[in-house]
């Protein structure tokens, strides 16, 4: 497995060494070890979570405040996402920066959130399922959001605006600037 840095603090890429034969495949999706050896970082996790969407659900950006913060590692089992990972730190360098990258089933890559960003993904194909793995429980009291379309972080979701399917909670999301980290 690789482990490689994107431009945001503390956010990094999963990358595994794929083996592959006549009779599949076969990978290791995440090696605690190796994780914490390369980031310095815990890679513990106590959750699991898995969605399905259709093509145009946009999920997000959400987060989890305070004491009951997440770190997450997501990934791409079926169909292909654009992930989202935005730097909520206020103490951070990169602190209102946003990075994306296509999660696949194919590409297999995985991408690793800290604890006080703010997350979020578009489905760009059919139909995908994402797995989600979080460092601590969610707790409802401690739900934040950011508007998908924030025209302070201005991020590009690779869909067209009128093919974004939002739940009602995102659609009434704060602005980037009113939201309190």
């Amino acid at each position: 497995m690789k482990i490689k840095e994107t431009p945001l603090k503390d956010c990094y890429i999963l990358e595994p060494t794929i083996f592959n034969d006549d009779r599949g495949y076969f990978y290791e999706k995440f090696n605690e070890k190796t994780f914490e050896q390369f980031t310095g970082m815990n890679g513990h996790f106590v959750q699991d979570n898995i969605s399905k969407s259709s093509y145009g659900v946009l999920r997000g950006l959400h987060l989890q405040k305070g004491k009951h913060a997440q770190a997450k590692l997501v990934s791409c089992l079926e169909g292909r996402v654009l992930d989202v990972a935005v730097d909520l730190r206020k103490d951070s360098p990169t602190f209102g920066k946003w990075f994306s990258i296509e999660l696949t089933a194919e590409n297999k890559l995985q991408l690793y959130v800290p604890r006080g960003f703010g997350h979020g993904f578009s489905v760009l194909s059919e139909t995908a399922v994402f797995s989600y793995k979080c460092d601590n429980f969610y707790n409802k009291e401690s739900e934040g959001s950011v508007l998908w379309n924030d025209t302070d972080l201005r991020i590009d979701w690779q869909l067209p605006e009128h093919d974004v399917i939002l739940s009602e909670k995102d659609k009434h999301s704060p602005n980037f600037k009113d939201e309190n980290f």
